[in-house]
């Protein structure tokens, strides 16, 4: 069975853009992350006979304009907090995907966790969509991706609270 993480970005993005967009994400929702993932990861053999360990990550990503998976490099601790999750497994994650796949992300949800806006029903902004996957549930817009990482924290969730980051 694959391990399952979420995945919170406290790195900066290439671009001056997305720089500002996480710097505003981290300044409004009072904390250190601007983006989760749902990361899986897998090892996988490539044509040489070596194996190599890849994330395969599953959100909803301004910079790729919503719903999407995609492989990310997640292994690294100065820009990504991984967070194992023993509740759950790929399949559940592949069939809400497959039901939300190309939706929009929803920048109006994301800013109105903090702001009071309400969200749109058939977009999905990063946290949303994870928590929604997680507990197949349609409440995530209530969750920015610090309030996400707080509640598994509290909630005991997580597979070792004390060493949370799986050196890979």
């Amino acid at each position: 069975m694959a391990e399952i993480y979420l995945a919170f970005y406290k790195g900066t993005g290439p671009s001056f853009y997305d720089r500002m967009v996480d710097g505003a994400i981290r300044l409004f929702t009072k904390g250190e992350y601007s983006h989760v993932e749902l990361a899986v990861k897998k090892d996988v053999t490539r044509e040489d006979g070596s194996v190599a360990t890849v994330y395969e990550c599953y959100s909803s990503s301004p910079r790729d304009g919503g719903v999407r998976v995609k492989e990310i490099s997640v292994d690294n601790p100065e820009q990504w907090l991984l967070c194992k999750l023993n509740f759950t497994d790929e399949e559940k994650i592949k069939a809400y995907y497959e039901k939300t796949k190309g939706k929009k992300y929803d920048l109006r949800g994301a800013l109105g966790v903090v702001l009071g806006f309400r969200q749109k029903k058939n977009r999905y902004f990063c946290s949303e969509w994870c928590f929604n996957a997680l507990e197949d549930s349609e409440d995530g817009w209530r969750f920015s991706p610090n309030h996400l990482e707080a509640v598994f924290r509290n909630t005991d969730l997580f597979a070792d609270i004390s060493n949370r980051h799986d050196n890979v």
